[in-house]
């Protein structure tokens, strides 16, 4: 008989590419199976580009909102899709209400915020036996006390080729010269964030080396990506606020290198099969890596980080302050080895 699942997805971009691995577990596990993932506006545009996902539904939640009388009507219509099983990937007690709501007869999910009484397929979680976000995620389509399969499948989004031409001829883009993506943001905090100056020296080097330097990012963004650009004196293009995330993801799509702070898009290069310069400063890569055989991870692993402070307690963030442009350059080198062309150290020292 086959399987309708709901998954209550998370509500972080990064988050929601690491999901991905799960939605391709359950349909090993299932197959023929439909699956459904009901999450935030702004992952809906990654879940298009899932083929694993059948349909997905929006949550108008936002965090913090209980919103009872609300819920409730929302999970009556999902009531009516007749799902077999919800797994809820966030571990509050607001998310688990839903499936609860909707009569959804399995709902399996890790023990937290005292919903016990709300999953009657819960699961006590093991930080040792599972360290990695997406191995907790994948853990979660076994049955209960089974082994996570590994090696784990990395996540894999699909891109849209005329999505992609139709926005760079809307953004005027030169799509002539390869092209290097630069994610200056991240969500989560300044702590987290590579300084302006040293994304523009890397974009100084790799406007030299012939490459288009495109930087990416939401609205949120636009500020640091200008002065990122203003910073190269023009040797990088400012797309933060420019696309939708649908439309990024198409365009990074055209990357022949992608260098990231540890954010949403990081994990949107890496599920891309983009090479990736990954920066970690307040945050550590043993529990969100890139998902991803052509990641390269540069940090300077400093006694006081990982804090994951949105902001540094120390007011310094040495972490990513000292962590020179030289030592991306070199990282990219890895996966561009032209850039270690004498030619190009030349040009770029004059």
């Amino acid at each position: 008989m086959k399987k309708k699942i709901l998954v209550i997805g998370p509500s972080w971009v990064g988050d929601s590419v690491m999901a991905q691995p799960l939605y391709q577990r359950l349909h090993e596990r299932h197959p023929g199976l439909e699956l459904h993932v009901f999450a935030p506006a702004w992952t809906l545009p990654l879940l298009e580009r899932m083929p694993e996902v059948a349909k997905a539904h929006l949550n108008p939640f936002g965090h913090g909102a209980l919103r009872l009388r609300e819920r409730w009507q929302t999970a009556r219509q999902l009531k009516a899709e007749g799902f077999d099983q919800a797994i809820i990937l966030p571990n509050s007690l607001k998310s688990a209400l839903i499936p609860l709501f909707a009569g959804i007869p399995l709902r399996t999910g890790f023990i937290g915020e005292s919903r016990y009484w709300i999953l009657n397929d819960s699961r006590e979680l093991d930080e040792q036996e599972l360290p990695m976000m997406v191995e907790r995620f994948c853990a979660l389509a076994e049955d209960r006390n089974k082994a996570l399969p590994r090696p784990i499948a990395h996540p894999a989004l699909v891109t849209n080729a005329q999505s992609r031409q139709q926005t760079a001829n809307r953004l005027q883009l030169d799509t002539s010269r390869p092209v290097v993506a630069f994610c200056p943001g991240a969500e989560y905090g300044p702590a987290k964030r590579w300084p302006a100056r040293h994304f523009a020296e890397l974009a100084k080097r790799f406007a030299a080396a012939g490459f288009a330097v495109w930087l990416f990012g939401s609205g949120k963004d636009k500020e640091i990506g200008e002065q990122i650009a203003q910073l190269a004196a023009g040797k990088a293009i400012n797309l933060c606020g420019s696309t939708g995330l649908e439309e990024a993801i198409d365009l990074m799509g055209l990357a022949r290198l992608a260098v990231c702070n540890d954010s949403g898009l990081m994990h949107v290069a890496a599920a891309l099969g983009k090479p990736l310069v990954a920066l970690y400063g307040s945050s550590s890569p043993d529990f969100t890596p890139p998902l991803s055989e052509q990641a390269a991870v540069v940090s300077l692993n400093l006694d006081c980080s990982p804090c994951f402070e949105r902001n540094c307690p120390y007011q310094h963030t040495n972490c990513l302050e000292q962590l020179e442009p030289d030592l991306a350059w070199q990282a990219a080198q890895r996966f561009l080895p032209e850039l270690g062309n004498p030619l190009i150290q030349h040009t770029r020292s004059t």
